[in-house]
């Protein structure tokens, strides 16, 4: 039976486990045994993880695996994914391979700003904000100068500042609008302090300076934060082919090339039309990002949240991706918003996200995002091939069979069998449960 408890967090990690078993198990021994049987190995590890988050309980295991083959401008590259829905990786892993022989991947970064507010109410009239904004602004800048100097060292900093008006929608509300450059570094810590030093200069300033009314001087700081919505930071990840590189494909498909070349775009281009396909669309280009986004230590949230706002930027949900058939050429592209890093943060804390990192080659940040786009590129490219030919269950219910063994409790020699059946029939949970019954009736 639940009940409230005061001081949780002041608990050591055993008494919390405890506290939870007694309380919100049936069973308290096995559910304490779970929590505690995956714990790291290491108590140093265990430690660091824990850091990461409040109230620690134990660790929540996913699988890293890796995309091998994928050719980005002309670097190849062994991709690590941290997801656990069965097919993402084979399918990343299947169209890396496909490209591989068909040029790779091209990438090129668009931008790289980021962007922070300041949101306040200010009870002057506009013109006056307006007219003394560039004192204002190089007072900003002059008054932050401990906080940014390093990153300016590293060729970042502060890159811009602008005032944006709102009064039209809410009386006396004001922005800062600030962008950013934090070089290799996600920079979410960087920004948020800086933006806070902003807003309390801005609030000595317009106390101090010369010839404003009271009413002038009033200035409310509602708020100092990041904008997880960065759409000049910014990477565009490509591939393109001669048409009739889908012969062999489409063959198989009982299609001629140019049939399954249109067939693909029109797909594409629904995903443009209806915000209902567009959604599963565009998911199934994150299942690629976020599995590189968490196993590089990486914020997908961040990632998942901008790249929504940025297919809607026309105010209507649109595929993130696009496709061109023209002149005999086949093109597939992607343009997409990723505020990623690969110093600080989880990347040099996460033993695993480090691994991550280096077998990349230690990417800088622009390299990273590159990567990252040309896998969401790559998962779409799959998921779009598969729905315009033999259809989606096939492919994804094999790679599911697994699961759905172990979840029906079937033994080495039973999973031999069932593999070997179904690599030739459609697998359900329905006929794996049948097979299996089938299976250990004539066994018995």
């Amino acid at each position: 039976m639940s009940s409230v408890i005061n001081g949780f967090s002041k608990l050591s990690k055993q008494d919390k486990i405890k506290w939870l078993a007694e309380n919100h198990f049936s069973d308290p021994a096995p559910a304490q045994q779970v929590f505690e049987s995956w714990q790291h190995q290491d108590p140093l590890q265990q430690k660091v993880i824990d850091g990461f988050t409040e109230n620690a309980l134990t660790n929540f295991p996913l699988p890293l695996s890796i995309a091998p083959n994928f050719l980005i401008n002309g670097k190849l590259y062994a991709v690590p994914m941290v997801i656990e829905e069965s097919s993402v990786v084979a399918a990343a892993s299947s169209a890396a391979k496909f490209w591989l022989e068909r040029g790779g991947f091209h990438c090129t970064i668009l931008g790289t700003v980021k962007l922070g507010q300041v949101h306040f109410l200010w009870g002057g009239q506009a013109k006056v904000l307006e007219t003394i904004f560039p004192d204002i602004k190089k007072y900003l800048l002059e008054e932050s100068q401990d906080l940014t100097a390093n990153m300016e060292k590293r060729g970042g900093g502060v890159t811009d500042i602008q005032l944006m008006n709102f009064t039209q929608l809410e009386p006396g509300y004001f922005q800062l609008r600030v962008s950013f450059e934090t070089c290799d570094s996600m920079g979410a810590n960087f920004i948020n302090t800086v933006l806070e030093r902003f807003a309390q200069s801005l609030e000595h300033f317009l106390t101090q300076y010369p010839g404003l009314s009271d009413a002038e001087r009033d200035i409310e700081v509602i708020m100092s934060i990041l904008s997880n919505y960065t759409p000049d930071c910014l990477v565009h990840a490509w591939v393109e082919c001669p048409i009739a590189s889908f012969a062999e494909l489409a063959q198989n498909q009982g299609m001629d090339a140019y049939q399954l070349a249109h067939r693909f775009a029109t797909a594409v281009r629904i995903a443009q039309i209806d915000p209902y396909r567009a959604t599963t669309h565009n998911k199934g280009i994150f299942n690629g990002i976020d599995a590189v986004v968490i196993a590089t230590g990486n914020d997908f949230r961040a990632v998942e949240a901008c790249g929504h706002t940025y297919a809607a930027r026309d105010g209507q949900y649109r595929s993130l991706s696009s496709c061109t058939v023209e002149n005999d050429l086949f093109r597939f592209e992607l343009k997409i918003p990723l505020a990623i890093g690969t110093v600080g943060g989880l990347t040099a804390l996460h033993p695993l996200a480090k691994s991550a990192l280096e077998m990349l080659g230690k990417p800088s940040a622009h390299e990273l995002m590159m990567i990252v786009a040309a896998v969401g590129l790559a998962q779409n490219f799959g998921a779009v091939r598969s729905l315009v030919t033999t259809g989606i269950q096939k492919g994804h219910m094999k790679m599911h069979l697994t699961n759905m063994l172990n979840h029906l409790g079937a033994n080495e020699e039973e999973s031999a069998a069932a593999q070997a059946y179904f690599s030739k029939q459609t697998a359900s949970f329905a006929s794996v449960r049948a097979f299996l019954e089938q299976h250990r009736n004539l066994v018995l």
